[in-house]
């Protein structure tokens, strides 16, 4: 359904986000760009629990619902699945963020989940996490790279993945039921973001 110009009431209860689809056919960072030296990045399958607990430490403030609703055994498909990469980004032996690369559609991957708590952003991390996604995105036969964000991201999101080589090509408006009022993000999360009940 293709929308007219104007205003549109959100129901109670929901939120509206602006999301915007980006993508790239060829990695625009090319040379590496290596972490501070107490940051390492490791491909790994984390347990569930560890997972979960770093989903919501990084995607909390801005509303990453998905991972909460998916069952335990769906998610551990997941996370167990050849074609998913999961990047932990860590500061000494603390978990600070994550990069999530989906294979699972053939000839490209899907960047699933990027981002860092936000302890840990203003550090420069986020340009060697994009290099580690493109190289690893493209080290496999694909022919495009795909992400997506929303209005109710971190402010510098958008940007960041334009700046970092991916190009808009699609924008949607998504409405959907306030994950704090449902008690699936806490209620002080996301101040950025009125609440209406």
């Amino acid at each position: 359904m293709m929308l007219k110009e104007g205003e549109y009431a959100v129901p109670k209860g929901h939120l509206a986000a602006v999301v915007t689809h980006l993508e790239m056919t060829a990695p625009a960072m090319t040379a590496p760009k290596p972490f501070p030296q107490d940051v390492t990045a490791t491909c790994e399958t984390p347990d569930i629990a560890s997972y979960r607990a770093l989903f919501r430490a990084v995607g909390d403030p801005w509303l990453w619902t998905s991972r909460h609703l998916v069952p335990d055994d769906a998610l551990s498909a997941i996370l167990t699945d050849r074609a998913v990469e999961i990047w932990i980004i860590r500061q000494g032996d603390a978990m600070i963020g994550f990069v999530e690369l989906d294979f699972r559609t053939a000839g490209e991957c899907a960047l699933a989940y990027f981002g860092l708590i936000p302890a840990a952003t203003g550090q420069g991390l986020g340009g060697p996490m994009m290099a580690l996604a493109q190289r690893q995105a493209f080290s496999r036969e694909i022919s495009r790279f795909h992400v997506h964000t929303c209005s109710l991201d971190a402010p510098g999101a958008l940007a960041f993945y334009q700046r970092t080589g991916f190009v808009p090509y699609k924008a949607e408006v998504d409405i959907f039921p306030d994950p704090r009022l449902r008690g699936v993000i806490h209620p002080t999360q996301a101040k950025h973001v009125p609440c209406l009940p």
